[in-house]
């Protein structure tokens, strides 16, 4: 199980990018739009790098649901590989089923 302050942390990231989205693509649309003149081009540039890091989609990690891991997830069910073994074998994921068994 990962630790709870980053599991926090990292769900804090995933609100900031949701919360900067829009904001993010307007000025990376008019950084590079092409017509507009450099300097309009450099104040967009500045703006986006006063916004927060932690704004960046690329700061999020995929992690499972149930225990926090950050390697092995199957975005299909937001779980890691242990998870979905571990889950499927209960019978809790519809439709999943052992492949050694049919």
């Amino acid at each position: 199980m990962a630790k709870k302050s980053v599991v926090k942390r990292n769900n804090q990231r995933k609100k900031m990018s949701e919360l900067h989205r829009a904001k993010r693509q307007a000025l990376k649309d008019i950084y590079h739009n092409d017509n507009l003149s450099l300097e309009e081009r450099m104040k967009a540039q500045i703006k986006l790098s006063e916004l927060p890091r932690n704004g960046s989609p690329s700061r999020h990690r995929n992690r499972c649901a149930l225990t926090g891991r950050a390697r092995g997830n199957l975005r299909k069910f937001n779980l890691c590989r242990i998870a979905v073994r571990e889950e499927g074998l209960v019978g809790n994921i519809p439709g999943l089923l052992k492949s050694s068994k049919y």
